[in-house]
């Protein structure tokens, strides 16, 4: 009996091979082999080059080292991944035989009305064997399809954290300097405020000397309420900046070491982008994409196998007698062998339905793979064209805030002398304070842009690239 069995499961073994799962093709990228700026020159992809190394500033380093072992949702994707490989394994031991050892016992008094011999009997029986359950014989592929598809899922799983890491490392970089931004046009405010205050303490002695009208003084005092009102506003976005920063995070902003300003980051600027083409292999959310459409292709397998006959392999092998002393006498032996074979007639188009719903799903897996391929090529792109204007525009708005201040200055000096109203002043002094405040945006942009390239181009997976390489 036990040759028997064995003989059969390896045939089993040798027979499931076939796969009526469709030939995987990859399909082909539906974007441009170039990208619609130039790629500039770097010294390593974003792909290889480390976070750490990406972000020298060390409290942006301690912030993200905190991010990615506190933040929720960074959690929730590496759970995800656990309950994923778990459902993988449940679905792959269906691949091999389940055998269960059993020890039962049990004793019953049957009726005189039915017992054979007209009297009441008690009778006693124990039995100890090892049983084979229910083992489909996977002829046509489908446990082997439904096994390739949850390793796909195990995986796509696996790519979406990997995502979750990169977006993440972005998006607290990206809160940490509009926190930096905010600070600093806070200071800007709160100058501008304070000179601006000293103005009008000025221009109110002037006013009750008579040496200037109320014109004059209601402008200054203009002025000064105009300056209070941005400094509470950016009071209220810079604690709001904070709160963003500390959700990211994932605990309290203590212990860090002390921030820099968005002139002192040395954000590497020149990351080449390379071809299209390899945003396939660097970006997770492409490759995560790629193995929904892998598992879709392995369920139509499965959805094909079930118009095909299944078979399935029942058996147990023990002992049994009336007594424990008994069970491993000579005679006590017992078997058993039960093949089933399931052969499929009529369904009411069952089989069809859900061989229709797999390829309708593989259809979309194939369009959400197209669609993440050319979201990927905006992002690249959106950040390369901006990448070849923001440094222009940044010279730019320099020279405006420096040509501010010169004519603050001149038009201090007529005034003091008497050659032009005090309407100058105030009007450069207004051109002076939004010059610098759209300097310090112009800086910001410069370095959001540079992180979003590094993500978009798959970078952020790496901690250290010198690490990578050893």
């Amino acid at each position: 009996m036990m040759k028997r069995l064995t003989s059969a499961l390896l045939l089993a073994g040798v027979l499931t091979g076939c796969s009526l799962a469709p030939t995987y093709q990859r399909p082909e990228a539906p974007i441009a082999t170039a990208f619609p700026a130039d790629p500039g020159q770097g010294a390593a992809a974003a792909s290889t080059t480390g976070w750490r190394e990406f972000f020298p500033d060390q409290r942006l380093q301690a912030l993200i080292t905190a991010a990615l072992d506190n933040n929720r949702d960074l959690r929730i994707a590496a759970l995800r991944i656990e309950e994923a490989r778990a459902q993988y394994n449940i679905q792959s031991a269906d691949l091999l035989p389940t055998f269960n050892a059993g020890v039962s016992g049990t004793r019953a008094r049957t009726a005189a009305g039915v017992s054979p011999l007209g009297v009441s009997t008690v009778g006693t029986a124990y039995q100890v064997g090892l049983s084979l359950a229910s083992f489909e014989l996977d002829f046509f592929g489908r446990v082997r399809s439904l096994n390739d598809a949850s390793l796909a899922q195990f995986l796509a799983t696996e790519e979406a954290a990997r995502s979750a890491r990169i977006s993440l490392i972005a998006e607290v970089a990206k809160a940490y300097l509009a926190e930096r931004a905010f600070a600093e046009q806070y200071d800007l405010a709160r100058q501008t405020f304070e000179s601006r205050q000293t103005a009008y303490k000025l221009a109110q002695q002037r006013f009750e000397v008579g040496a200037s009208s109320a014109l004059d003084l209601r402008q200054n005092e203009t002025l000064v309420q105009t300056a209070r009102a941005s400094l509470a506003t950016l009071a209220r976005q810079r604690a709001q900046a904070a709160n963003a920063l500390t959700l990211l995070v994932g605990r309290p902003l203590n212990d860090l070491p002390p921030p820099s300003s968005l002139s002192e980051q040395n954000i590497v600027t020149d990351i080449p982008s390379g071809l299209p083409s390899e945003l396939l292999t660097r970006r997770p959310d492409i490759r995560g994409a790629e193995q929904r459409l892998l598992a879709s292709n392995a369920n139509i397998g499965a959805a094909r196998a079930a118009f095909f006959p299944r078979i399935s392999l029942t058996a147990g092998i023990g002992t049994a007698s009336s007594e424990l002393s008994g069970l491993f006498e000579t005679g006590s032996r017992t078997w058993s062998f039960a093949p089933s074979l399931v052969l499929p007639i009529f369904d009411a188009g069952r089989n069809s339905a859900n061989l229709d719903i797999a390829q309708v799903r593989k259809n979309v897996a194939v369009a959400d793979y197209e669609k993440t391929i050319q979201t990927a090529f905006r992002e690249v792109s959106d950040a390369l064209v901006a990448r070849a204007t923001l440094e222009e525009q940044i010279d730019a708005q320099r020279a405006v805030q420096e040509a501010q201040a010169e004519r603050l200055k001149l038009a201090d000096q007529r005034y003091q002398a008497g050659v032009s109203s005090s309407l100058d002043v105030l009007d450069a002094q207004r051109e002076l304070f939004s010059a610098q405040q759209s300097l310090v945006q112009a800086r910001l942009l410069r370095l959001t842009n540079a992180i979003d390239l590094y993500r978009s181009l798959g970078g952020g997976l790496n901690e250290v690239t010198v690490a990578q390489t050893k």
